[in-house]
């Protein structure tokens, strides 16, 4: 019996060594369409999201937009400290998808696709529906680094567009591809879930989303994982449950 399991451990090991790992060197425009690298073609998605970002951010007028707001808003004191966790997101975000796309193919298309899903059901909610909130502070009542920080995010990204939350969404599919991984440390798992918690937070405690966009953020994200991993994922799981 355990030398059943060590062959068994052994097998295992050997499996998630053999991980195949994509040799960029040889990409070339005229293989990018091959079986190897086609799936580069999902990084398209973000073209495609800037671009309608652009057009729903200066077509859509203010006087448009619905004002979202809720009394648990009133009760979240402004904090410019969280701004470290609200950026951390960018992070987050650019690190996993580089780490997938050089470590593991099949996690990235996975947290691709789980992103291209929250920006196309987050963009036609920002046109049929468009939103806006009025949370920021007129004024901070102090100055440091993390002020300044903030007033730049203030200036880049308008307070439009923002139910459902692609902050919190981003982060739920960034969570379930990290959780999914065998391979991936118990460890770096709560990593990635304490940050997925703060930056979720974050956005609320730094007034760039109600508390209301952090809410419906999470129905989207639910749509996205059942889109992504229900019939590879969930589905085979059901299956097993049931026998």
């Amino acid at each position: 019996m355990k030398d059943q399991r060590k062959i068994a451990m052994k097998s295992n090991k050997n499996k998630r060594n053999d991980r195949k790992i994509v040799d960029y060197s040889k990409l070339r425009f005229n293989n990018i369409c091959s079986k190897e690298y086609r799936h580069l073609f999902l990084l398209l998605g973000w073209v495609g999201y800037f671009l309608a970002y652009f057009l729903t951010e200066n077509l859509i007028p203010v006087s448009k937009c619905h004002l979202v707001h809720s009394r648990i808003d009133d009760l979240i004191p402004f904090n410019e400290f969280f701004v470290v966790f609200y950026v951390f997101w960018y992070i987050l975000v650019f690190g996993s998808l580089l780490y997938f796309l050089l470590y593991d193919v099949e996690s990235f298309k996975g947290l691709q696709i789980f992103i291209i899903v929250t920006q196309v059901i987050a963009t036609i909610v920002y046109i049929v529906w468009p939103s806006v909130q009025d949370l920021r502070p007129a004024e901070f009542e102090r100055e440091n680094f993390f002020t300044w920080i903030l007033s730049i995010i203030y200036a880049a990204d308008t307070p439009t567009g923002v139910c459902p939350s692609l902050h919190v969404a981003y982060s739920l599919g960034i969570l379930s591809a990290w959780l999914k991984r065998k391979e991936t440390g118990a460890g770096f798992k709560i990593f990635v879930a304490v940050s997925v918690v703060f930056i979720c937070m974050s956005v609320n405690f730094v007034k760039q989303h109600s508390f209301l966009d952090v809410v419906w953020a999470i129905p989207v994200g639910v749509v996205a994982e059942c889109f992504t991993y229900g019939k590879t994922y969930w589905l085979p799981r059901l299956k097993r449950t049931k026998d």
